[in-house]
């Protein structure tokens, strides 16, 4: 029996519609992306990590060199954001809070592509890898210097 003609008569005689997982429709990963952050921000909102003994996640960057990361007081920025507190958010973390609308809107393209069936990818340049990691780099030492 040829085994090549076998195959080739299954995909013949396959439905046209072949049935896909929901888990690979484009827009499952951006929906679960932001029902996470939608729980996690309901959390926040009730949670003041200004204060300390609540469950929150420490940076371990931070917990082995005992220095700041490039993100290190993002949790913070964000509680003092959804409270209104903008001068308090920019002196948790000035690098992240600048960062943060672009963020927002990858993150609705993603969204909204994947709504309409498209899977999207940004890219980033070499030379746009580079000032990310320049910047991170730079915010990093100069946040540590102080």
């Amino acid at each position: 029996m040829n085994t090549a003609g076998s195959s080739e008569a299954r995909a013949e005689g396959a439905p046209a519609s072949v049935r896909r997982s929901p888990l690979r429709h484009p827009a499952t990963a951006p929906s679960a992306v932001l029902a996470a952050g939608a729980a996690g921000a309901v959390y926040l909102y009730r949670t003041d990590p200004h204060d300390p003994g609540h469950l929150l996640p420490q940076c371990p960057f931070r917990m082995l060199t005992g220095l700041l990361c490039p993100a290190c007081g993002g949790t913070r920025m964000v509680y003092d954001l959804m409270h209104g507190h903008f001068t308090e958010a920019w002196l948790d973390n000035r690098a992240l809070l600048l960062a943060a609308p672009y963020a927002l809107v990858l993150l609705g393209r993603w969204a909204w592509e994947g709504l309409h069936g498209r899977r999207w990818r940004p890219t980033l340049s070499p030379r746009a890898q580079v000032v990310v990691l320049a910047v991170a780099v730079a915010w990093t030492v100069a946040r540590n210097i102080v």
